[in-house]
């Protein structure tokens, strides 16, 4: 049985990383992991998308679009979302 890691099938699949395709690959993944953490800090808070929603004065489709692909999220935005909405606080790790 020929046994391949997640990077090896992930370079086979959408090249290298540092590969255009690879990178946009990578950038929609990261995204959907941020609205999946919204939604469990939400959930763990026992909140429903309405209540979030009017925390931060935006609408419950706001907060499900959020959730289920946070690619187009502002900085600003997602901060209302983490502290604000959350009372959580928000930290971004930059790798070079």
């Amino acid at each position: 049985m020929n046994t391949k890691t997640l990077d090896q099938i992930k370079d086979e699949y959408y090249g290298t990383v540092g590969s255009p395709e690879r990178d946009r690959i990578e950038r929609e993944l990261e995204a959907l992991r941020i609205g999946f953490k919204i939604r469990n800090a939400r959930e763990k808070k026992e909140m429903t998308q309405a209540e979030l929603a009017s925390r931060i004065d935006k609408k419950r489709t706001f907060i499900s679009k959020i959730e289920n692909d946070g690619e187009n999220i502002t900085l600003k935005t997602l901060y209302d979302v983490v502290e604000r909405g959350l009372g959580g606080k928000l930290k971004i790790e930059v790798v070079v």
